[in-house]
């Protein structure tokens, strides 16, 4: 966990997950890690989760720092 010049916990994260759907009547193996970032209350929850919870996540997609490549900004967090 870092902190912003304002002071706000923040973390930086990867966003892990894998399923099998079924897409024109095949299963299909879905995996997908994205990069993710949560602040405040959220952040301090993170920091302390274990890494094998399962969470639902909500939030947006933006650009990262440097413009290269897509970050999911954390705004919601619940177990599942």
């Amino acid at each position: 966990m870092r902190y912003t010049p304002a002071g706000l916990p923040a973390i930086d994260v990867v966003l892990s997950h894998e399923s099998e759907v079924i897409d024109t009547g095949i299963p299909r193996q879905v995996k997908l890690s994205l990069r993710a970032v949560a602040f405040g209350s959220m952040a301090e929850t993170l920091a302390v989760a274990s890494l094998e919870a399962k969470w639902e996540f909500k939030g947006f997609l933006g650009l990262s720092r440097n413009g290269k490549g897509v970050v999911f900004h954390i705004q919601d967090i619940h177990s599942i």
